[in-house]
């Protein structure tokens, strides 16, 4: 019971919290990872790319880490910065394929860059990849620096998405790419009130009305930024979709749930009691793949 009483404690502290990167480290940082990842071989915290036939959300978040760094356009010799990197593994993929060279990280959940330096250490790119805790909004790196800039279903809590472009922009080399995943509304219309169910608040809770806007939208603002060419196609049907579908099966099939902490299982199957509702608001959200260029 006590347990309880101090995790509802930590939820309301973590909604209610005023400063927007603050909010955000402390809902991220409501998960024990333990219990989070009991069942996964991975700590992919995006939604994943589903193709036809993908089973799992580990080889979804690889699917989704390599969908964008084909529409970067990663090459071998790039340095690349990752913002908003949950726990990394997109990184170490990238790494480990040889897509770029060297990659930066900036995280604001202090969990998130620790996790992420100590698998940097036990895999051997302590040379290769470099983690920090620091804001999207207040690059702390020089003008020009990188030749991509990306960011893995993370923007859509950058206060605001706006600045993320601005300085973006400015620490890319020229001719250099911005290019991300993100989750935004079908229509800026919907009311972020909207999202009640407690598998999908986190769209109600930390995402901030300066974001809440759709495909059109997106475009412009990166030309107001300065970049150049954008576009912001919709993957929703191999993103949202598929993840709908595996979840709302997971939460069917009792020998899968064993595979669960047990007090992680007992919370899935309460959140997916509201599989309809679900549904519906999974119905209000676009999931988008972006690229834009430094002139």
């Amino acid at each position: 019971m006590l347990r309880k009483v101090q995790s509802f404690g930590r939820a309301v502290q973590a909604v209610t919290t005023a400063d927007p990167d603050t909010r955000v480290r402390r809902i991220y940082e409501l998960a024990d990872p333990d219990m989070q990842f009991k069942h996964r071989a991975t700590r992919y915290i995006n939604i994943g790319y589903w193709e036809d036939g993908t089973a799992d959300p580990d080889r979804a978040g690889e699917d989704l880490a390599l969908k964008l760094a084909d529409i970067a356009g990663f090459g071998p010799d790039d340095t690349v910065l990752d913002v908003g990197f949950g726990y990394g593994e997109q990184d170490f993929a990238w790494l480990r394929g040889n897509l770029i060279h060297r990659v930066h990280g900036l995280e604001v959940t202090p969990r998130h860059v620790e996790g992420a330096r100590a698998q940097a250490k036990a895999e051997g790119f302590q040379e290769r990849a470099e983690f920090r805790v620091g804001s999207a909004t207040e690059l702390p790196y020089e003008n020009g620096r990188f030749d991509r800039v990306v960011a893995l279903d993370s923007a859509l809590h950058f206060h605001p998405r706006s600045t993320f472009f601005k300085e973006a922009l400015r620490v890319l080399k020229p001719g250099g790419t911005l290019a991300a995943i993100d989750t935004i509304p079908l229509s800026g219309d919907t009311p972020r009130s909207t999202f009640r169910t407690n598998r999908l608040s986190l769209y109600r809770y930390s995402v901030p009305d300066a974001n809440w806007y759709d495909r059109r939208t997106y475009a412009r603002q990166l030309l107001e930024a300065g970049f150049t060419d954008p576009d912001v196609t919709s993957v929703r049907d191999r993103t949202w979709e598929g993840w709908y579908r595996y979840w709302a099966g997971l939460v069917s099939d009792p020998e899968a749930l064993k595979e669960l902490h047990p007090e992680a299982a007992r919370e899935f199957v309460k959140e997916w009691s509201e599989r309809e509702r679900i549904r519906q608001e999974i119905d209000l959200l676009d999931s988008v793949a972006v690229v834009a260029h430094k002139p």
